[in-house]
Formats: structure tokens, C-alpha cells, sequence
């Protein structure tokens, strides 16, 4: 995807037990999908900063969406119910979904986890890649790349860095199903 590109279609099964598509929180005025999994490192350093950012604006109309699109046949611990299961200990507040298919990991263009896309209220692209600058030390961190750009989703405004490269492990594809790369 490209920075103006339209959120692409999806219908994803939740840790909840619940269906979600790119409708399902059509009442919001920015969506942020996290691509991320249960077994990487970067990605497991960030849920408590997914956390903060879901409590901090969630009362702001932002909807966020987490993704786990990896092949649980080569990474179990990616599993559907091992899903549930990290959702569960994290007290299942945020929507945490499993792209079985791997559709909307490719759709999007993701390549890591975790990494980043923020739609306005248009439901187009404004923002993809890293979270901050610090993956390892969420105390060390000195730029919120993402922070800002909600902020200026929010607000109506031009992100002012649309593509910051997302830092974290490869997503773990299919056999088959690895996305063509671009020249």
C-alpha cells in the first residue's frame, strides 16, 4: 500500500470469538492497524505500548485493530489459541485478530511485526511503519512517530512523516504465499 491508498476489505475471526471488517468501526475518525504476533521479541515489547495508546484514544474516536498474520504451522506459538491466550493476559482490551489467510498482511504490504497503518477518517492510508524509535526500552524512546501521526489524523491534518521503516522480525509467510516484491 501507498500513502493515500483506501483500507483494503477484510473479515477477520477476534480473540473474542467476534467477526471484524474494515466497517466494523466505521463510527471512528482514524483506524490504526497493528500487524504484530505473539512469538517476536519487537512485537512482544510493544503490547504494553499498544496498551497505552488504545486507553489514551480510544475516547478520542480512534479505532485499533491488532493483526497476527504469521504461519502458525512454522511458529505454533502464533497460534489461534495461543491468541486467545496472550489476549486473555492482557486483559483483552483491544480487538487482537487472526489473519489466517494472510490477506490483509499482503494487502497492506506489511513485512514486520510490528509495524503501523493509520487511516483518516476517509479511510485512507496517512501513516505506515514504526511505532517510536526505541523497540527494546520504551523508556529510551525519544520519537513517538506514531503518537504523532494519530495526532494529526485526529485533527484532521497531513501526517508529517507518512513512512517510517517499521523495526521487528519478518512476517512468517506461507509456503507459496510470500508477497511479490516490488522493483
Amino acid at each position: 500500500m501507498e500513502i493515500g491508498d483506501k483500507l483494503p476489505n477484510f473479515n477477520l475471526l477476534g480473540t473474542d470469538g467476534q467477526y471484524y471488517n474494515k466497517y466494523t468501526y466505521a463510527d471512528r475518525y482514524a483506524l490504526l492497524i497493528i500487524v504484530t504476533c505473539n512469538h517476536c521479541p519487537y512485537s512482544r515489547s510493544y503490547w504494553n505500548r499498544i496498551q497505552k495508546l488504545y486507553a489514551r484514544y480510544e475516547e478520542d474516536n480512534l479505532g485499533v485493530l491488532t493483526v497476527n498474520p504469521n504461519d502458525a504451522n512454522q511458529y505454533p506459538e502464533d497460534s489461534y489459541d495461543n491468541m486467545v491466550k496472550l489476549a486473555e493476559s492482557l486483559g483483552n482490551t483491544f480487538v487482537y485478530l487472526h489473519d489466517a489467510d494472510q490477506s490483509l498482511a499482503k494487502e497492506l504490504g506489511a513485512t514486520r511485526t510490528p509495524e503501523a497503518f493509520l487511516f483518516n477518517s476517509r479511510r485512507e492510508l496517512v501513516y505506515r511503519g514504526a511505532i517510536d524509535d526505541s523497540w527494546d526500552n520504551e523508556h529510551m524512546v525519544t520519537r513517538v512517530y506514531l503518537e504523532d501521526a494519530i495526532e494529526a489524523a485526529l485533527d484532521g491534518l497531513e501526517v508529517d512523516f507518512p513512512e517510517v521503516q517499521a523495526v521487528g522480525c519478518t512476517i512468517k509467510w506461507k509456503p507459496g504465499n510470500e508477497p511479490k516484491l516490488r522493483p
